[in-house]
C-alpha cells in the first residue's frame, strides 16, 4: 500500500508522468501540442491550478504548478484521463497511454526548490540529448522569459471531444503564472536563468562523456510515436515526497518531520477507522479518505 500524501490548498508541486513502457506517444507535433494545451488550460481552470512551467518531453511531462484549492488529485485525473484518450485516437493506439506507476507529486517546500525545478524541467530534452539548448526543444517547453508571461491560446481539438458540447468551448487559452515566492518576478527569472545554465553546461559535459550525439531537430521530427526510448533508466527507483533545494539543511529537516508527523497521525486515525470508529478526525491534507469515504478532516 502506497504512503498517504497530502493535499492542502497553496502547495506548490513538481508533477511528472511518464507513457507505457517509455514509448514515444507524446513526441511533438502540432495535433498533440493543441490537445495539450487545450486540455490543461480548461481543466486548469476549472480545478483552480496556476500553471507556472511546463515541458512535454517524448515518453514523460513535466508540471509545476500551484494547487489554489486543495483539488489536485481530481484536476490530475481528469487531465490525464482525457489527454490518453485523446492521444489514443491521434495516435491509434490500443492500450494505455500511461504506465502503471503512481503520478509523482513532489511537493516544493521553498523558493529554492521551485527554482531548481522550474530549470530543470527546461533542461530535460538537454540532458536527454535531443537539442543543444532548452530553447530549441519543438515541442511544449518554457523559457524564463515566458514566466509569468506568456498566453498560450488553442482551439479545440477534433478528437475524441464532442464538438457540440458545451462543456468544450472553441479555444481556450492558458496563462502561465509566476509562482509566489516572496521575490519580484525579474529576481525570479534570473535566477532560473542561471541555474538553466548550470544545468545545460552539467548536460553538455555528460553527453560528451556518454559519447552521445545530439539528435537535434530536424531528426526528432520523423521519430515514430510507436518507438521506444532505448537509453538506461533504473526502474522503480525513488518516488520522493518533497524538495527543498540544495543547501536547505533547516528547511530539510522540517520538512521530513512534517512528513512524519501526517503519516503517523494518518496511521492512528485509519487504525480506528477500521474498529468501526468515525468522530476522529485525520490530519490536514488528508484526500482519498475525506472525498471517498466521507471521513472528518482537521482544517489546514
Amino acid at each position: 500500500m502506497s504512503q498517504p500524501r497530502r493535499v492542502l490548498p497553496g502547495m506548490t508541486v513538481m508533477v511528472t508522468r511518464r507513457t507505457l513502457r517509455r514509448t514515444h506517444l507524446l513526441r511533438p507535433d502540432r495535433k498533440l501540442n493543441q490537445l495539450f494545451i487545450y486540455l490543461l488550460a480548461l481543466l486548469a481552470g476549472r480545478h483552480g491550478i496556476l500553471v507556472h512551467a511546463v515541458v512535454v518531453m517524448s515518453t514523460h511531462e513535466h508540471l509545476v504548478l500551484t494547487d489554489v484549492r486543495g483539488q489536485l488529485p481530481r484536476f490530475l485525473q481528469d487531465f490525464h484521463r482525457l489527454f490518453a484518450l485523446g492521444v489514443k485516437v491521434l495516435r491509434k493506439w490500443e492500450g494505455a497511454v500511461w504506465d502503471n506507476e503512481r503520478t509523482s507529486v513532489v511537493e516544493l517546500r521553498t523558493p529554492q526548490a521551485v527554482l531548481e525545478k522550474v530549470a530543470y524541467i527546461m533542461a530535460n530534452p538537454v540532458a536527454a540529448g535531443l537539442v543543444r539548448h532548452a530553447h530549441q526543444w519543438p515541442g511544449i517547453t518554457t523559457t524564463p522569459e515566458q514566466l509569468g508571461r506568456a498566453s498560450w491560446t488553442a482551439p479545440r481539438p477534433d478528437l475524441y471531444l464532442d464538438q457540440d458540447n458545451p462543456s468544450w468551448p472553441a479555444v481556450a487559452t492558458l496563462q502561465l503564472s509566476m509562482p509566489a515566492l516572496d521575490m519580484d518576478s525579474c529576481h525570479v527569472r534570473s535566477a532560473v536563468v542561471d541555474e538553466l545554465a548550470r544545468l545545460e553546461t552539467a548536460a553538455h559535459a555528460d553527453v560528451q562523456a556518454r559519447g552521445w550525439r545530439v539528435i537535434g531537430r530536424e531528426r526528432l521530427a520523423s521519430l515514430s510515436p510507436y518507438e521506444r526510448a532505448t537509453s538506461w533508466e533504473p526502474l522503480r527507483g525513488r518516488n520522493p515526497t518533497f524538495a527543498v533545494g540544495r543547501s536547505q539543511r533547516e528547511a530539510l529537516f522540517e520538512a521530513v518531520g512534517v512528513v512524519r508527523a501526517f503519516r503517523r497521525a494518518h496511521r492512528a486515525a485509519l487504525k480506528l477507522w477500521r474498529t468501526g470508529v468515525r468522530h476522529m478526525a485525520f490530519p490536514a491534507g488528508t484526500w482519498l479518505m475525506r472525498w471517498s469515504h466521507g471521513a472528518l478532516v482537521d482544517p489546514a
